[in-house]
């Protein structure tokens, strides 16, 4: 069995479904969204994070490094990523903590030891357990199994929060021990999905069709940014799309916000959103009245 990578277990998560939950984010996922607010959850393997803010160019981690990879220039330490081994030795001797390494592996037994301590919680606010990414259902589908199978053994609620861009056969195999799905939708134009997203939206609308024939709960997701789909032509034929295919429960309209893009500088890349912008209310509202006029009632703004 293959063991993911883990990038964060948040505590007390309120808006990654319903009441209060612990949200468990892996690492890896084959799309690759040009706003992506977490970075470092697209590569399935562990990264350096460096805060070149906080480097002094003392040169300690450049003396450690066992691979002879990191030189300080211009008073910055400088990392050849690409012949970097994850080892870990320059963490405890940098003195500012620039560096920083995501991602790393539980078992299932320390996962759920992690989720027990905060059961109280999903007790007394009908929370539970939200399986998150990068994208939860690319990873190894043996291990996530098992671990379903751990928390329905425990009566937990749990929710996947999926793009929707992985085998249908996965879905198939943990169906039974999932209480609902999230479930992003972007953009129905398939060019324009390739172009901001890296991947055409066959597979992902094809998977929410499946999971809605077989009697899933599903929440509908829809992050909206500003110059990608926030326009009422995408709005219009997602909501034909989910009206004429669908059966759900809930839509989440979430508008793009640009915190994460700071982390692009600590992984050595470049962000590409400086033109994304965020819908104002006024735009938001416009999108809730379409799906309202087309028989959608539960509908929220974010979370």
């Amino acid at each position: 069995m293959g063991i993911p990578y883990v990038i964060n277990i948040q505590k007390y998560s309120l808006h990654d479904g319903d009441g209060i939950r612990t949200t468990i984010f892996f690492k890896g996922c084959l799309l690759n969204c040009l706003w992506c607010h977490n970075p470092e959850s697209q590569s399935y393997t562990p990264e350096l994070l460096f805060n070149y803010e906080s480097c002094e160019g003392c040169k300690s981690c450049e003396k450690i490094c066992p691979e002879h990879i990191i030189s300080v220039q211009n008073g910055i330490a400088k990392t050849k990523r690409e012949e970097c081994k994850i080892c870990e030795t320059c963490l405890d001797y940098c003195l500012n903590n620039a560096r920083e390494i995501v991602g790393k592996q539980y078992s299932i037994a320390e996962l759920m030891n992690e989720i027990e301590k905060d059961k109280m919680f999903y007790e007394e606010s009908g929370g539970g357990i939200t399986l998150s990414g990068g994208e939860i259902m690319t990873q190894d589908i043996n291990y996530i199994l098992e671990l379903l199978k751990k928390l329905k053994m425990k009566g937990y609620n749990v929710m996947i929060d999926t793009c929707g861009h992985a085998p249908q056969k996965n879905y198939e195999t943990i169906l039974p021990y999932v209480d609902t799905f999230l479930y992003d939708i972007k953009m129905m134009d398939n060019e324009l999905h390739k172009k901001y997203m890296g991947k055409e939206n066959e597979l992902i609308l094809s998977n929410l069709k499946y999971l809605s024939n077989q009697g899933a709960n599903i929440y509908i997701r829809i992050p909206l940014i500003g110059n990608v789909n926030s326009s009422v032509e995408n709005i219009e034929e997602i909501v034909s799309f989910l009206k004429n295919n669908i059966n759900l429960k809930k839509i989440n309209l979430l508008p793009y916000h640009n915190t994460g893009s700071g982390k692009y500088k600590k992984l050595d890349l470049e962000y590409l959103g400086e033109n994304f912008t965020t819908p104002t209310i006024e735009e938001m509202e416009q999108f809730i009245n379409i799906f309202k006029k087309n028989g959608f009632s539960d509908i929220k703004i974010g979370g």
